[in-house]
């Protein structure tokens, strides 16, 4: 299986307004209530790839209990969250039809006792040897250590389980300095991590910094990719308008499954491009447009191979 940690679960609520306006009312046309944070999106969409997945990490009050009845209702997909004394918090999207953007509203998240931290650690090395491949993803709560993922990373490198990254800040920076497998920062997350705007010197960067393959998020403008064996630039064949929440994590989703079929680096990537542009079309974070997934990965450009 492949295990998920968001450490920050939320519930996702999605509204959908004709037009939004500050400082007015509004009548929301549609809402949607999902199973959210980064890891829970990036298993929930593994799972619809036919990869059996594990999610861990905390839940606690109400909000919580409706994270895991969701997830009891999602197949494919184990739910080991640790129950905490905290609310789990919600995140608000709120999608204006009228221009297609989104603006995002995120609560914090729940307090993390030191003993609840204590137990997550026990928890984690549990699940590892079971695990073929382990995904870090997301803010970290309030209570819990900013170098918490550099941890996670060492017991997954010690236990001899490929680890993906995908956070920001000091905890993006901590982690790499414990040479996970791959980190998928997006642009603003490489230049705040290196000092750099431009994304190919940053990748370089990062990898000298520790981490093994860097995987760029640019947007529309697809991926850049540094790896061992080369470098990748894989870019989809249009912009797709929609819902963006989410993308990231389905481009985590295409790259962890491609890690775990021991899929060659192009089709990688072509791949994590085209779940991303076909989350922009769903409804919600963790789900894609299979249709439309299924057409954009032949579309997909990957150019690139040179050893770096």
């Amino acid at each position: 299986m492949i295990l998920t940690v968001t450490l920050n679960t939320a519930l996702d609520i999605t509204y959908r307004v004709g037009a939004l306006r500050p400082h007015a009312s509004h009548r929301v046309s549609d809402v949607t209530e999902r199973p959210g944070g980064k890891g829970v999106n990036v298993a929930r969409v593994l799972a619809a790839l036919g990869h059996g997945t594990t999610v861990t990490g905390f839940a606690g009050g109400t909000t919580g209990r409706a994270v895991r009845e969701h997830l009891a209702e999602t197949p494919g997909v184990v739910d080991a969250l640790l129950p905490v004394a905290g609310a789990t918090r919600r995140t608000i999207a709120v999608v204006d039809e009228l221009t297609g953007d989104t603006t995002q509203l995120n609560e914090p998240g729940p307090q993390i006792a030191p003993a609840e931290w204590g137990a997550f650690l026990d928890h984690y090395e549990e699940l590892l040897p079971d695990a073929s491949a382990v995904a870090l993803c997301g803010s970290l709560p309030p209570g819990v250590p900013v170098g918490a993922y550099a941890g996670l990373i060492k017991s997954a490198r010690s236990a001899g389980v490929p680890v993906l990254l995908d956070t920001s800040g000091e905890p993006l920076r901590r982690g790499v300095a414990a040479r996970p497998d791959l980190v998928k920062p997006n642009a603003a997350e490489l230049a705040e991590l290196t000092g750099s705007h431009d994304p190919s010197r940053a990748t370089q960067d990062t990898r000298r910094r520790g981490a093994r393959t860097v995987v760029a998020s640019l947007g529309p403008q697809g991926l850049l990719a540094l790896t061992p064996e080369g470098r990748w630039r894989a870019t989809p064949p249009t912009r797709e308008h929609g819902n963006p929440t989410g993308a990231g994590d389905s481009t985590v989703a295409g790259l962890l499954s491609g890690l775990v079929e021991h899929l060659p680096w192009p089709d990688r990537l072509a791949r994590a491009v085209a779940l991303s542009a076909a989350t922009v079309l769903a409804p919600a974070a963790g789900e894609f447009d299979r249709a439309a997934y299924e057409k954009l990965l032949g579309q997909v450009t990957v150019t690139g191979g040179t050893v770096a």
